[in-house]
């Protein structure tokens, strides 16, 4: 049997109406998929705390999605703020190949644009805007927040067990006073 990983696909907000529709904050690329009828998802951490997906739909671009044993106002609300995630097998991989889910990236070495490894991603953290590398810098132990775009992370090799960054100066260190230009300002 192929091992399985858990990907959060989804966070429970506030309910719609009264007969147990949950409002989604969609954490997946793929929302169709993992949120069709029939589809099992779980509490993050907790696969015991499970439901299948009864129904879904979107209202004003909002995911509402209804689930088993769910069925009114009050079961609704006391899933808000519940991390919904799906068992997923380890080597699928997402239908775009720009995209990745967080278990690919999370462990990969973080190159330079020479090649020299200079950190680890420990964490992604999702933002509603766009999602964040944790970066570990390699000697100094800190943590950097590195945004996860094609422009600053050109390169994420996973059979290679690794990411590049562009050469921008900043990005895991701060830029130092030799860095500033003639007027003062730092470039």
């Amino acid at each position: 049997m192929a091992r399985m990983v858990e990907v959060v696909v989804g966070v429970v907000g506030r309910p719609h109406g009264i007969r147990g529709e949950l409002g989604i904050a969609v954490r997946t690329d793929e929302p169709t998929t993992r949120f069709a009828t029939g589809a099992q998802l779980h509490a993050e951490g907790e696969p015991h705390r499970h439901w299948r997906v009864a129904s879904h739909r979107w209202h004003n671009d909002r995911l509402l999605v209804c689930l088993d044993g769910v069925a009114d106002r009050t079961a609704a609300e006391a899933l808000r703020g519940t991390r919904l995630a799906a068992s997923v097998p380890a080597a699928e991989r997402p239908d775009d190949e720009a995209e990745f889910y967080d278990h690919q990236l999370v462990g990969l070495m973080v190159a330079d644009h020479t090649g020299a490894t200079v950190g680890e991603v420990v964490e992604v953290v999702h933002l509603p805007a766009h999602d964040l590398l944790a970066i570990e810098v390699v000697g100094t132990g800190e943590r950097r927040l590195v945004p996860f775009a094609a422009a600053l992370v050109p390169e994420v090799d996973l059979a290679g067990g690794q990411l590049v960054l562009a050469d921008v100066p900043g990005l895991l260190a701060d830029v130092d006073d030799d860095t500033r230009a003639e007027d003062g300002t730092r470039s």
